[in-house]
C-alpha cells in the first residue's frame, strides 16, 4: 500500500496532536505534526536527507499570529525561531524549495483575500478547521491528483481578488518595464534589502549615483517610499538581486551607469 506523509504545521498544540492522531488511525496516512515554521523547515530538510519526502502540508493559516500578506514570502532558509515564519510566507518558501510538496492551508474562518494569497503562493487547497475528518481526507487525495479544493462559498470572492490581482501585476509590469536596464539591477538590489550603500559597493558606482537612480525608480514608478517600490515589484515578478559567492552581483542583462 502506498501511504501518504503527511505533515501537520500549526502552533496551536493541542489541536495539531488532535489532528495527527485522527489523520494516523487511517491505514494509508503517516502524519507528523510542527509547532511552528521553523520547526516544518526542519522536518522538511530532515525527511529529504532520510529520503522520505513529505507528500503533503497541512498549515495553520494563521501560523505564528501574522496576517498573511503583510510582509514578502521568505525563502525557506530564512525561517529561525526568533523570526517568526507564517503561514503564507511558509506556503511559498516550501513550494519554492520541494514543488512536489503540495500544501493545504487550514483556516478558522473562510477569506477570499487570504485565500488567494494562499493560492498564489502555492497552495491547493483552503479548508476550514472544523470540517469533517472525511472531508480533509478527500482533499489531501485530492490535492494529490493536482486538485485544487475551495469551499464553495469562497469560489466568487477567490476569483475576484485573483482578478484583481491579475490587473495589479498587470500595470506594475508595466511601469517596471519603462526603467532602464542599471534602474532595474538598482530595483533588484531594493528588493533584496540592499541600502544605498551596499547598492553602490556592489554596482561600483558612486553613492551619489545610486541615490540618483533610486530617485528615478522611486519617480518612474509613481510611489514615495523603498517599501512601496519593493511591494510594487514583486508583484511585476522582480526577484532579488542574485549575489554571487564573493558578494559581486550576477547581471541580469548588460547595462550601463
Amino acid at each position: 500500500m502506498v501511504r501518504i506523509r503527511v505533515l501537520v504545521v500549526d502552533d496551536h498544540r493541542i489541536f495539531a496532536e488532535s489532528l495527527a492522531a485522527a489523520l494516523a488511525a487511517e491505514p494509508d496516512v503517516d502524519v507528523s505534526a510542527a509547532g511552528s515554521g521553523p520547526a516544518a523547515l526542519r522536518s522538511l530538510e530532515r525527511a529529504v536527507a532520510e529520503g522520505r519526502r513529505y507528500d503533503v502540508l497541512l498549515v495553520d493559516a494563521d501560523l505564528g499570529g501574522r496576517l498573511p500578506g503583510m510582509r514578502p514570502a521568505v525563502p525557506v532558509q530564512e525561517g529561525n525561531e526568533d523570526g517568526l515564519v507564517d503561514g503564507i510566507s511558509l506556503v511559498a518558501g516550501v513550494r519554492s524549495g520541494q514543488p512536489s510538496v503540495r500544501i493545504v492551508v487550514l483556516a478558522e474562518k473562510d477569506d477570499p483575500r487570504r485565500a488567494a494569497l494562499a493560492l498564489q503562493a502555492g497552495a491547493s487547497g483552503w479548508v476550514a478547521k472544523d470540517c469533517s475528518l472525511s472531508r480533509l481526507l478527500t482533499v489531501i487525495r485530492g490535492v494529490l491528483r493536482e486538485e485544487t479544493h475551495l469551499p464553495p462559498a469562497l469560489l466568487t470572492g477567490v476569483l475576484r481578488e485573483l482578478t484583481a490581482a491579475r490587473k495589479h501585476r498587470t500595470e506594475s509590469e508595466r511601469l517596471v518595464e519603462s526603467l532602464t536596464p542599471r534602474e532595474r539591477e538598482v530595483l533588484r538590489c531594493m528588493v533584496a534589502g540592499l541600502g544605498r550603500k551596499a547598492v553602490a559597493e556592489r554596482l561600483f558606482l558612486s553613492p551619489h549615483t545610486v541615490r540618483t537612480h533610486m530617485q528615478n525608480v522611486l519617480g518612474k514608478l509613481g510611489v514615495h517610499s523603498t517599501l512601496a517600490a519593493v511591494a510594487l515589484a514583486r508583484r511585476a515578478g522582480v526577484g532579488p538581486v542574485d549575489l554571487g559567492p564573493a558578494g559581486r552581483i550576477m547581471p541580469e542583462e548588460s547595462s550601463s551607469a
